[in-house]
């Protein structure tokens, strides 16, 4: 696969989305007790900032472009958000099952890490 190449990533962006529901939900819970400020803010910052921000040839609307490592962070930064939040407002059954999902969404996601790490800003 050439770096122009963007690898096939329909069932990773099934979990993926899944895991993004799963912070936007979970993580706002999670805080709500303790700040409802807080809690507002990071559903506002989980949803907005992969909104805004997106590599080039990931999405085909990118609003501001950053380098393939930042979409990487992203996606980490939900997956983290799902699974630490699954933990604090959810049974430990449910909160094992998004800690599985989070796995499977990473080895799923490696592929389209690869390839996003060849993406620039400029591109």
């Amino acid at each position: 696969m050439s770096p122009i190449d963007r690898p096939d990533d329909r069932a990773a962006s099934v979990f993926r989305f899944g895991m993004e529901l799963i912070a936007w939900v979970a993580t706002p819970w999670a805080l709500w007790s303790s700040s409802v400020p807080l809690a507002l803010l990071s559903a506002v910052a989980l949803i907005g900032l992969p909104t805004v921000f997106s590599t080039p040839g990931d999405k085909r609307h990118v609003i501001v472009a950053v380098p393939g490592y930042v979409t990487i962070m992203l996606v980490g930064l939900h997956l983290i958000a799902a699974v630490a939040a699954a933990w604090v407002v959810w049974h430990a059954v449910a909160a094992a099952l998004v800690s599985v999902a989070a796995v499977v969404t990473v080895v799923l996601e490696l592929p389209r890490w690869r390839w996003l790490l060849t993406r620039g800003s400029s591109r």
